[in-house]
């Protein structure tokens, strides 16, 4: 349940509620078996890290470990994610630079930018992972709702798991606002490991300088480690876990997408042109060496 004494429950919420239907959310909410659906998900033997369940996210007691915040997510983002929160999600899926074979999208949720991911590339394998298993159950139900087949992973984005290599693209959205700047960097250090060489990682959160100058935003919806990310730098991030290629684009003034690649080895021969491929160009650079294309 949400504190009453947030800036967001006190003078937002009640305009916000003014949009959802309450009821509805009520009676899935009653008519859940929470236990069971959590459980088909979660791994018992997942510790969680404690800048996770030392803080309240959103003012909510339990932070994103409770029903309620799973519930309650989808209908408050797409108000929260100014002009549009579909616009500002698809803002990722744009500056997609290769066609993955494998995707992983990074604390999920409840998968809004898992499900465009997989209905942008249909072909390609893509996995959802987060560290709430209520969360989990909210997307693989939005994922059977759409026929889409997506498989969601109960695990912590600093240490997945998964083999070296083994994926063409590592996205997160949202996710490093609500993470400490030390575990930003250790996500973006799991996802150089889990790229292919020439692979892409993608960073989709709020503009940090915007949010530099907008302390008052930092307390409106109880981001504990906002001003983190905030004074941070994700290029900067990205640039100390080893990849090549970083820039950051505004999304709508408020948002940033931020894209790396992770190098390919030095010498390494492609039957490829980099005229065509200018993001391999500026990753490898001078010392790339092109085969004749027979």
């Amino acid at each position: 349940m949400a504190r009453k004494d947030t800036i967001f429950e006190r003078f937002l919420a009640p305009v916000v509620r003014l949009f959802i239907d309450e009821p509805a959310l009520q009676q899935f909410y009653d008519t859940t078996d929470w236990q069971y659906e959590s459980d088909r998900f979660r791994r018992p033997e997942l510790a969680y890290p404690a800048y996770y369940v030392q803080e309240n996210f959103h003012g909510i007691e339990g932070g994103y470990l409770t029903p309620g915040a799973a519930v309650s997510y989808d209908p408050i983002t797409q108000y929260a994610l100014p002009p549009s929160e579909t616009l500002i999600r698809q803002g990722l899926i744009d500056n997609i630079h290769c066609q993955p074979r494998r995707i992983l999208d990074l604390g999920c949720g409840t998968g809004s930018t898992t499900l465009m991911l997989k209905q942008a590339f249909p072909q390609a394998e893509v996995i959802g992972l987060d560290l709430s298993p209520y969360m989990l159950f909210m997307a693989d139900r939005k994922a059977q709702q759409a026929s889409l087949d997506i498989q969601f992973i109960h695990a912590n984005a600093e240490q997945t798991n998964f083999p070296a290599a083994s994926f063409d693209l590592v996205t997160a959205a949202l996710l490093f606002h609500e993470t400490p700047a030390a575990v930003s960097q250790a996500i973006l250090e799991e996802a150089f490991r889990l790229l292919s060489a020439g692979g892409q990682v993608l960073v989709l959160d709020g503009h940090q300088k915007v949010l530099r100058q907008l302390d008052w935003l930092h307390n409106i919806f109880e981001e504990p480690y906002i001003e983190d990310y905030a004074t941070g730098s994700v290029d900067a991030w990205m640039g100390a876990a080893g990849f090549g290629a970083v820039r950051t684009d505004d999304q709508w003034w408020i948002h940033q997408v931020t894209s790396g690649t992770k190098p390919l080895p030095k010498g390494k021969q492609m039957s490829i042109s980099t005229s065509q491929h200018p993001i391999l160009a500026e990753v490898v650079g001078p010392a790339f060496a092109v085969d004749p294309v027979v």
